[in-house]
């Protein structure tokens, strides 16, 4: 009974010990956090532009059609 109450205590001391050392510093995190987050914004900076790009070029495709609608209509 001694040994396993021995054998407990020095596991139960280790597990505290090993997750004590393993807290990450939360400064490290912050920085991390803000990093991400920057580059998120930069990626939705990026898909606006593109998502303008998209919209003028199905306007144009659009006003395309339209114009072909109407000489195909006018040539029969």
């Amino acid at each position: 009974m001694k040994r396993f109450l021995t054998v407990l205590l020095c596991v139960t001391l280790s597990a505290m010990l090993s997750s004590i050392a393993q807290t990450p510093d939360p400064k490290d995190d912050q920085d991390t956090v803000l990093a991400l987050a920057k580059e998120v914004q930069t990626q939705q900076a990026q898909i606006a532009a593109n998502q303008t790009k998209i919209d003028a070029k199905l306007a144009d495709l659009t006003e395309t059609l339209r114009v072909a609608r109407i000489f195909s209509s006018r040539s029969r």
